[in-house]
């Protein structure tokens, strides 16, 4: 007995001190609750605080403020549902179900999602919806982080206010995806600080990731035994290895060094609340819009993840605005072990089941004994919900205007911090120079050391579409869209000056030259071409020092233009030639006023042809050119033991060579110019940045339209005085009279009534002729009719086609007439007493007419 008493004692002491550990910590909890929710979500500091309070609700439609009686009924059933699942999942958290409204109204959270597409292409993609809702709206971060929150609002009014918390974010996003055909939930479920608090600073910037390579196969070369094997290396391998031993040795400690010092850095300090933290985020499913696996979104960044990403740490439940399902599975795992089959009773239970099978709440027969009374009522009255489905959403149409869709950001502007990495946006057209999007790289985690800074431009009349500039080097790199001026691709320097070392990229198709590539510094420029008829692919100039002759600055005149050295072009193979008549290179020496050819190797040699020219510096006395002697040529002829060929076949290739050679020299002068007013050019756009508008975007066209308005305005001025001036209606009534400047009231009378007699014919005649046109089309549409019905069974199916063609043709015509006699009609009372007004007002016979 008295064991019995002290084991009982035991268990008292033991089940005090659980209680107190309990009480320990639910207390530290609380503790932790109170300092986590003064964490602040990394968000811009320029950002004021809302006062979700004082936001005027009284002009939102009625289905804000009341529950209609189905609405009422889902709450009941959801009530119910709740009961159950409290009373079966004793040790879960609450469910996430019908949340108040901006108005205090309590609505499921289903029918807050309102599927929507909008009219922009950018968002018919869920990258594109995603990178918008992450744009558009300002992140709040959760009253507490462990709880969801008590409200959600409106997709309507979150648009509006452009914030709010995980739930709204994904709420509008999951109505926008399903709009577009894609099939999404909104989830309820826990994830890491750094995700929970938009916290992407020891994240990768999605710019900077590096496609993945994937490994080619096949590539490994075959080898062949035939083949020389190379001399032996007589150095010391063991002595080679010892020392390569030491640098890795060394390299990898400096490295590991530094990658600690790194870790240590970048290593997330300790969550207390892990696993605790409540998020929402978007669950898409494969199969619609042809997605091919599972996949979540994150709200916040609009970055999709893996459902095995370790970011994401449980799920409490999935919404649509269908349905509701409750995660029926183990999150020991993080979400790294889920299954996604929403049909599958046992890992989800359904609220509104579409089956009749009964519920399954409870896995064992055991535990379905120990329900009570209510419960199995409960569970009879849930199988009668069975067939009640989701009412409609009692949101308003989501609805953004183009220019709301244009500015994105909240104040236009939006800066996110990276590891190593900043990125700011900006709505088009906010930044005078075009300016929509900068990537600043960093050499430190606390990004003080800019590495490269990378520029994306919009609407630019000059094509800029994007800039590099390298920091390290003081490079910089311009790249254009098709279209530009000078058909320029891209363009690297370090200054706009002259002769400071420039790389210029073309779209060769738009030049007729093909050039693509041209490579200049003060010494030197190389020009590359593509696609040419003269297999022309490299020319190469090489330039001397300018003489003594004063150079202004900026300019490069031919007086004083640099002198050229040597030039080098560079062909590829023609077919139609044989090998040996084919120049592969020529070289021309100006300075030496001598000529290189060389040609191409013919098939299984290894020596190509070649052709040396030594110009005659000297002339005779007249001018005349010396006559060519062998000295003058030195050839080398590939395989051929045979004498060159005549002397005069190689005058007239030197004289070719001296030609072309001019030609050359204008060619080279012509390039150095363009490069100067490509230069001079890009300096000029620079300095004046000029934006395209469209001419659909009736809102920056403002001036246009006022142009156009105003333009209107005065024609319509000037157009009846321009029709008195060319026309006077009162004329040919005049003449019959005798025009005189003073007339009786008696003639007034009777020009004013001849005017109007002759007006109210030719309105009657008018009518007429297009009655009588209307009555002989419908007599040919009855003749047509008549034949067709006659012949019907002979006709061929091409025939009948075209017989049909001509018939609507006709009723067509028929139509337009209708319409015209119709209005003709309609309009005939208000000109003929439009006329009569005009008439009264006449300088000529106001006199005698304005009192009547």
């Amino acid at each position: 007995g008295g064991r019995m008493e002290v084991l009982e004692e035991k268990e008292e002491e033991e089940q005090r001190e659980e209680e107190l550990k309990a009480l320990e910590i639910s207390a530290k909890l609380q503790d932790l609750e109170t300092k986590v929710s003064m964490e602040q979500i990394c968000i811009p500091s320029d950002v004021p605080d809302f006062d979700w309070s004082s936001i005027d609700t009284s002009q939102l439609p009625s289905s804000y403020k009341t529950n209609s009686l189905k609405e009422k009924k889902l709450l009941h059933i959801a009530d119910h549902f709740l009961q159950q699942y409290a009373h079966l999942c004793p040790d879960r958290k609450p469910l996430f179900l019908h949340p108040v409204n901006e108005c205090g109204v309590e609505k499921f959270v289903s029918t807050t999602v309102r599927p929507t597409l909008l009219p922009y292409t950018e968002l018919y993609h869920w990258d594109g919806c995603a990178s918008f809702v992450s744009d558009y709206l300002t992140v709040e971060p959760l009253k507490s982080p462990i709880t969801p929150p008590g409200s959600l609002y409106s997709p309507t009014t979150i648009l509006k206010y452009q914030r709010g918390n995980c739930f709204d974010f994904s709420v509008l996003l999951c109505s926008m995806l399903i709009g577009a055909g894609y099939d999404a939930y909104c989830v309820h479920g826990y994830a890491t600080r750094e995700i929970c608090t938009l916290d992407e600073t020891l994240e990768l910037c999605p710019l900077l990731r590096k496609p993945q390579e994937v490994p080619k196969e096949g590539m490994k070369k075959s080898s062949n035994k035939y083949r020389v094997k190379p001399p032996p290396d007589l150095h010391s391998k063991f002595e080679l290895q010892q020392e390569a031993k030491k640098a890795a040795e060394t390299e990898a400690a400096e490295k590991d060094k530094e990658r600690e010092e790194e870790k240590e850095l970048e290593k997330p300090r300790r969550d207390p609340l892990y696993g605790l933290r409540v998020h929402a985020w978007v669950l898409v499913l494969s199969g619609k819009r042809e997605v091919p696996e599972t996949f979540f979104i994150n709200p916040f960044t609009g970055n999709s993840h893996s459902t095995m990403d370790e970011h994401f740490l449980g799920i409490e439940s999935v919404w649509n605005h269908r349905n509701y399902w409750v995660n029926m599975q183990d999150c020991w795992n993080g979400c790294k072990d889920l299954i996604f089959d929403l049909g599958d009773a046992i890992r989800w239970e359904i609220m509104l089941s579409g089956s009749n099978k009964p519920l399954q709440l409870l896995p064992d027969a055991e535990e379905e004994k120990e329900l009570s009374d209510r419960d199995i009522d409960d569970m009879q009255e849930k199988e009668e919900d069975i067939s009640f489905d989701m009412p409609p959403s009692w949101v308003a149409p989501i609805q953004i205007s183009p220019r709301e869709f244009e500015t994105r950001c909240s104040q236009g502007r939006k800066v996110i911090l990276y590891r190593k990495a900043k990125l700011e946006k900006w709505a088009p057209y906010l930044n005078g120079n075009g300016l929509v999007k900068r990537l600043t790289t960093y050499a430190d985690l606390d990004c003080t050391e800019v590495v490269e800074v990378r520029e994306w431009f919009k609407n630019r009349e000059d094509m800029l579409d994007m800039r590099e500039v390298n920091k390290q080097t003081q490079l910089t790199t311009d790249y254009f869209s098709p279209g530009h001026l000078l058909n320029l691709k891209a363009h690297t320097y370090t200054s706009l000056e002259p002769e400071t070392g420039h790389t210029m990229e073309f779209y060769n198709e738009a030049r007729v030259d093909g050039l693509q590539k041209r490579v200049e510094n003060a010494n030197e420029m190389t020009e590359y071409f593509v696609g040419r008829d003269d297999f022309l692919h490299v020319r190469h100039m090489e330039f001397g020092k300018r003489g003594k002759k004063i150079h202004l600055a900026g300019t490069r005149t031919d007086i004083n233009s640099q002198p050229i050295v040597q030039i080098k072009e560079c062909f590829h193979r023609n077919l139609e030639k044989p090998a040996d008549e084919d120049v592969a290179e020529r070289i021309f020496l100006i300075t030496e006023e001598t000529i290189h050819l060389t040609y191409h190797l013919k098939d299984k040699y290894i020596t190509a042809s070649k052709k040396d020219f030594f110009k005659a510096s000297e002339r005779d006395r007249k001018g005349n050119e010396i006559v060519m002697t062998p000295e003058m040529c030195i050839t080398y002829q590939a395989g051929s033991s045979e004498k060159e060929k005549k002397l005069l076949h190689l005058y007239k290739l030197l004289q070719e060579l001296t030609e072309e050679e001019k030609r050359l020299k204008q060619q080279v002068r012509q390039s150095e110019a363009e490069v100067l007013n490509i230069l001079k050019i890009r300096e000029n756009e620079e300095t004046a940045v000029k934006l395209s508008v469209s001419i659909y975007n009736t809102e920056r066209n403002e001036k246009r339209r006022q142009q156009n308005e105003a333009m209107k305005n005065t024609m319509e001025d000037e157009l009846p005085g321009q029709e008195e001036q060319d026309l006077d209606y009162l004329a040919p009534f005049l003449i019959r009279i005798g025009y005189r400047e003073k007339m009786t009231k008696g003639q007034a009378l009777r020009v004013r009534d001849d005017c109007l007699t002759d007006f109210k014919r030719r309105l009657i005649d008018k009518a007429n002729v297009i009655q009588a046109r209307f009555e002989k089309a419908v007599e040919e549409l009855q003749k047509k009719d008549q034949w067709f019905q006659e012949k019907k069974n002979q006709l061929s199916a091409e025939e009948e086609d075209d017989f049909l063609a001509r018939y609507s043709e006709t009723m067509f015509h028929i139509h337009i007439l209708a319409l015209r006699l119709n209005r003709e009609k309609q309009t005939a009372p208000q000109k003929y007493l439009a006329l009569e007004e005009k008439l009264r007002k006449d300088p000529r016979l106001a006199e005698h007419l304005g009192h009547a």
